[in-house]
């Protein structure tokens, strides 16, 4: 049996769990979105997050408290990681007294940040209120880096918090995340030397997506040119033993499945990932546009495992259904549609579909 057949069996045998996954689906990543606020303003943010971006509504400390109750008391947080998010998290003004919470309660956590204001005692807190993993955006050399992020002076700040985290020692994962663009990809062997040369456990590589922000620069979308290059520079960096992988997005075909990440794609959305957001509202992937039909409730008003197990249909079927050209291609079964984070909701069709780049 050559690859590729090895690779048809795997995914058809993926097909078919997902179908077990859409009838009894697992939560085991949930996002706590507790801000919108950041002291950037990248222009690629799914969440169009920005300064002094703070509704009224957002949960209040105490509500979060209770939230943390609710999950312990409804589901078995043993297979469960909170993944904590914003905005820029740290901005909270009771992120510490939240986390610290959600500790002592007995969760494992992980947090996405921009680290520019992790400073060594911020690092130290993290370390005492349990933090296990974070990952750090860079998302190019110091000038584009701070150009896309909107913050002069970001990229030395994050690569500061970047090594105050090394520096305490104690957390399972630092990982950096990296966004390529048309503009910046010609960065990546200047980036990999820099990250070959400091102390992390993995570098993430993802590609622009047209959500938020992004929208507003479709000049910076990668070309089909651009997305062979990276998915062949990740390919390369990991059959080297690098620890490189691209992002969960996506599904790419038999040449670059298993090659550019551990296993294969699959969108976790509503079948492993649900999110609470700043304002309440319970939906699935935060990177999901945020419309009627994907917000499954509020937190405020309704109970998560009533949501998760009565709920969430939406997101618990293929996405190639809606549409009669994904339908019929000869790919659907491994596919699915693709990413519902990358769907068109109004038009039912997929925005990003590596059929006739990479397959």
């Amino acid at each position: 049996m050559n690859l590729r057949d090895i690779k048809t069996e795997h995914l058809n045998a993926l097909s078919d769990y997902t179908r077990t996954l859409y009838r009894a689906p697992e939560l085991r990543k949930l996002f706590f979105e507790l801000t919108l606020q950041c002291n950037e303003r990248c222009f690629h943010c799914g969440s169009s997050c920005a300064p002094g971006l703070k509704n009224p509504d957002d949960l209040t400390r105490e509500e979060w408290f209770s939230i943390i109750d609710q999950v312990k008391a409804d589901f078995d947080i043993s297979r469960m990681q909170l993944c904590i998010t914003g905005g820029e998290p740290l901005l909270h003004r009771d992120f510490f007294d939240i986390m610290g919470y959600a500790h002592d309660q007995g969760f494992r956590w992980g947090m996405t940040s921009n680290a520019t204001l992790i400073t060594p005692e911020v690092a130290h807190r993290l370390s005492e209120v349990g933090m296990g993993t974070i990952s750090v955006s860079i998302d190019g050399l110091r000038d584009t880096h701070d150009e896309l992020r909107g913050l002069k002076g970001g990229y030395d700040r994050a690569m500061a918090g970047i090594q105050n985290l090394i520096d305490v020692g104690t957390f399972n994962a630092i990982q950096v995340t990296t966004v390529i663009n048309h503009g910046n990809i010609c960065e990546l062997d200047a980036l990999f030397d820099i990250m070959d040369g400091i102390d992390i456990d993995s570098w993430r590589v993802i590609n622009l997506e047209p959500i938020g922000r992004a929208l507003t620069r479709p000049e910076l979308m990668l070309t089909p040119k651009d997305y062979v290059h990276l998915f062949e520079f990740i390919r390369e960096k990991r059959q080297a033993g690098y620890p490189l992988e691209y992002g969960c997005t996506h599904y790419l075909g038999l040449e670059y499945e298993a090659e550019v990440r551990e296993w294969y794609w699959l969108c976790n959305a509503g079948v492993y990932t649900a999110s609470i957001m700043a304002n309440g509202d319970i939906g699935a992937c935060l990177d999901i546009e945020r419309r009627p039909e994907v917000i499954q409730g509020n937190i405020r008003t309704d109970r998560l495992l009533d949501v998760w197990d009565n709920r969430f249909e939406f997101f618990r079927h293929d996405l190639s259904e809606l549409n009669k050209d994904c339908h019929a291609c000869e790919h659907a079964r491994f596919c699915r549609g693709g990413a519902h984070h990358s769907w068109d909701y109004d038009s039912n069709s997929p925005m990003v579909c590596f059929k006739g780049t990479l397959f």
